[in-house]
């Protein structure tokens, strides 16, 4: 016949689990930085001094030795070119400035807020039985001690 204390290996296990809060960071693009050329329009009017030459212009009837070419006239009169200075306008590109963009990065601290479950084994003896289980009933299993 067989001892009573004695009893076969026979075990059932429930495995318990809980979660965990793992918080890391990941760089992302949270916006850019753009520069783009703006080209303004400025009406800009100077004065420039200049010498125009003028000449007055006498109509006389021809006479009859008239060549039609430059002559100097019996008077002393000439026909000379009449001539005007014309201005010369010129535009250059000129650098007025550099704009230097630089970015920098900053540490900073952001609380993290989450929900964490935690299963909980709850083990229940029928009364009738109560003297033949052993062990750690109340819960205090070894994960619960690292806490």
């Amino acid at each position: 016949m067989k001892d009573p204390r004695e009893h076969d290996d026979e075990a059932t296990s429930i495995v318990r689990s809980e979660e965990e809060l793992r918080v890391g960071t990941e760089r992302v693009e949270a916006g850019r930085v753009r520069a783009r050329k703006v080209v303004d329009t400025e009406h800009v009017s100077q004065t420039v001094p200049r010498c125009v030459e003028h000449a007055d212009v006498q109509r006389v009837a021809s006479n009859s030795d008239d060549s039609g070419q430059v002559e100097t006239l019996a008077d002393g009169s000439i026909s000379i070119p009449v001539f005007e200075e014309r201005l010369v306008v010129e535009k250059r590109l000129v650098v007025t400035e550099r704009v230097i963009i630089r970015k920098w990065s900053a540490n900073e601290n952001q609380e993290v807020q989450a929900e964490l479950r935690r299963e909980r084994i709850e083990i229940e003896v029928d009364p009738n039985i109560g003297d033949r289980v052993s062990g750690d009933i109340a819960g205090n299993g070894p994960a619960d001690s690292q806490r």
